[in-house]
């Protein structure tokens, strides 16, 4: 009997990253590839993001797949078409979301239909597609989820106050659907502060950088430290569900 491939630990896993067209979820499709694994990378409107990104990657059998948040249909149909393509699904991560600079005491400008629409796209949407693709998860037998929180879900500190509530809900799901769905299926969420990329309109890399530098290690967190962790809760934390890991530096220290 040959050991397994540790160069390759995700070696015929199937992988699903959602907004992985850019930022933190492009840099973890390229971890997951590196790592071996076969990649679904959605997008919502980065198509030709993805598909350059797509063509990079190595191994083969890649794809991309258009997975708007709020569109719980085209969760349906991917998950319709990844059973007919694989059958299973044996990692899913959660890196699709959307937030804008609005200061904590300006409830003038974050109206309710704002507040909803934020919440939607950082936690209704990630409800949705964890929900259609539970049976190819649970049929893996070893899945993992692993969801792109924020240190503003427990600071209450972020670019503005639905943004802290819907990485909260995240933390929640997290610990709700680790209890559920144990032993099949592991939960995970990596917290971040702020990070290296135009994910925040209006929030210059200036702004983080100066921020990281006042941190105990002395650095911004990075779009490939925030992968880095991803294929660490995959491949080595196996023992750990519904947990939070922190990846800030030390700022919020």
């Amino acid at each position: 009997m040959h050991p397994p491939d540790t160069r390759q630990p995700l070696r015929g896993k199937t992988a699903v990253v959602t907004g992985g067209s850019n930022g933190i979820g492009a840099a973890t499709v390229a971890a997951l590839a590196a790592e071996g694994a076969q990649l679904v990378i959605g997008y919502h409107q980065g198509e030709e993001r993805a598909e350059a990104l797509r063509a990079s990657l190595p191994g083969t059998h890649h794809r991309i797949a258009r997975l708007p948040l709020d569109d719980t249909a085209t969760h349906a149909a991917l998950a319709k078409s990844l059973e007919q393509d694989h059958g299973q699904v044996d990692v899913l991560v959660n890196c699709a979301g959307y937030t804008t600079r609005i200061p904590h005491d300006d409830l003038e400008r974050l109206d309710s239909g704002l507040f909803n629409e934020v919440l939607l796209a950082n936690a209704g949407g990630t409800y949705s597609i964890m929900r259609a693709l539970m049976p190819l998860l649970r049929r893996s037998n070893d899945a993992t989820v692993v969801s792109v929180s924020s240190v503003a879900a427990f600071t209450g500190s972020g670019s503005n106050i639905a943004y802290c509530a819907a990485k909260a809900a995240i933390d929640t799901m997290t610990l709700s659907l680790a209890r559920a769905f144990g032993p099949q299926v592991r939960f995970l969420c990596v917290s971040p502060a702020s990070v290296s990329t135009g994910f925040v309109p209006g929030r210059s890399l200036d702004d983080v950088r100066k921020k990281g530098e006042a941190t105990p290690l002395g650095r911004a967190v990075t779009p490939e430290d925030v992968a880095l962790a991803v294929v660490g809760c995959i491949t080595h934390l196996r023992t750990a569900t519904g947990t939070r890991i922190v990846i800030d530096g030390g700022f919020t220290l």
